[in-house]
């Protein structure tokens, strides 16, 4: 007769608490999985957030007096004319100049029968004359902005103008180089076209450019309406 035998199976009991700590380690793994993934959805939704949110804003700045005016920085710097005149409307300008003269000089005999103003803005001469001094100030002023890319010219137009809007009209109050240029902008279409400019320069050449579309024999008319604008220090505001 055989005694019997008692067998424990250590192998068994050692491998349990294995299978159970490597459950563990299993499970512990897929929950930072999930809150990983969880985290990453949300990253995802937070920056598709952002990246929308920030596309709207952009969009609608595009339709801005503000954006416009950056369009015309860019342009002249470049040197377009064809956008340049897309925003600045020469005609109205040139007419509000004219107005601008009107208040600040006598209306004495000399000016008001024997000159006709409006003939002589219309002129060609001094419609150019404005519209290359005109570009010439802005490239002067914003010369900042050469070769500068047009979205950091737009973003940094809020810097220097002050803009206020009333519907389809908007003031542009304009600070550079410790100058201070006014505009009057109204919309036209997605964008915003510039019909009045206040600067004192700019009044002063384009009253210079009227005086001499005058007769060559118009040497009286011509030294009075000078000593006129002589005599005008503030001409343009």
């Amino acid at each position: 007769m055989k005694p019997n035998r008692i067998v424990i199976n250590f192998d068994n009991q050692e491998s349990a608490p294995a299978r159970r700590d490597a459950g563990r380690q299993r499970s512990s793994r897929s929950g930072v999985g999930r809150v990983l993934a969880i985290i990453a959805v949300l990253l995802v939704l937070i920056v598709g957030g952002i990246a929308g949110g920030g596309y709207l804003w952009w969009r609608h700045y595009q339709a801005s007096p503000a954006y416009s005016l950056a369009l015309l920085v860019d342009a002249t710097q470049r040197n377009d004319r064809q956008a340049i005149d897309s925003i600045l409307d020469t005609d109205k300008i040139a007419t509000d100049f004219v107005s601008q003269i009107r208040a600040r000089v006598p209306a004495s005999a000399i000016w008001a029968p024997q000159v006709d103003l409006t003939k002589m803005t219309s002129s060609a001469k001094v419609k150019e004359t404005l519209h290359d001094q005109l570009v010439k100030e802005v490239q002067r002023l914003t010369d900042i902005a050469a070769d500068k890319p047009l979205v950091l010219i737009a973003l940094a137009v809020p810097r220097f103008a002050d803009i206020k809007q009333e519907n389809n009209q908007a003031h542009a109050t304009v600070n550079l180089k410790d100058e201070q240029i006014q505009l009057t902008m109204v919309q036209n279409g997605d964008r915003w076209r510039v019909i009045a400019v206040q600067d004192e320069k700019l009044a002063k050449m384009l009253a210079q450019a009227m005086i001499n579309t005058l007769p060559a024999n118009g040497g009286h008319l011509q030294d009075e309406l000078q000593r006129q604008l002589n005599n005008l220090p503030n001409l343009g505001h």
